[in-house]
């Protein structure tokens, strides 16, 4: 399975507007989100592609579900800041790992929680996944709101319950 890290920011006149906005800079704004929890399957492997490169590695069409791991901060507090990230380790054979999501008013606070609670869950497994991977990203509220998140996307899929190997994304405006 290719997992994707994909992040936005979005800004608008409400923190629903800064979310929808940080979505479809993130390229996922025309899908129903699943959230899901922190497990790597086995024989994943985990891409960063460049935020233009992401229509051309999601598939999927207008209101298909798609699974993800989302870590995201809405503030509109003008000189507040909005900080979201996730952390993964991944073993490099197996491809098994943990995914975490923290949010916060700085990025030290979401970096500090991400490598805290990724040491404790590999700690609670007993098992050393390797070095601590992170995507992190933020923005100040200036005017109206802000929304700042990071995906970790999985697969999408059709209503009718069958994984999609090919489709239309839609526009994705960046």
């Amino acid at each position: 399975m290719n997992i994707y890290i994909s992040s936005g920011i979005g800004y608008g006149q409400t923190k629903l507007a800064a979310f929808d906005a940080a979505l479809n800079q993130a390229c996922i704004a025309n899908f129903n989100l699943i959230k899901l929890s922190s497990i790597i399957p086995p024989k994943s492997m985990i891409f960063e592609p460049a935020a233009e490169e992401i229509p051309n590695t999601l598939t999927g069409g207008w209101g298909d579900r798609l699974y993800v791991v989302i870590a995201e901060r809405r503030e509109d507090t003008t000189g507040n800041d909005a900080w979201a990230g996730i952390g993964w380790v991944q073993d490099k054979k197996s491809g098994r790992g943990l995914f975490v999501e923290h949010e916060g008013s700085s990025r030290r606070d979401v970096e500090k929680d991400i490598e805290s609670s990724l040491q404790d869950l590999m700690k609670t497994r007993k098992i050393d996944f390797g070095p601590i991977n992170m995507k992190v990203v933020g923005a100040t509220c200036k005017t109206g709101s802000v929304c700042s998140l990071v995906c970790a996307v999985y697969q999408a899929s059709d209503w009718n319950n069958k994984p999609l190997v090919s489709g239309e994304l839609g526009p994705c405006q960046t």
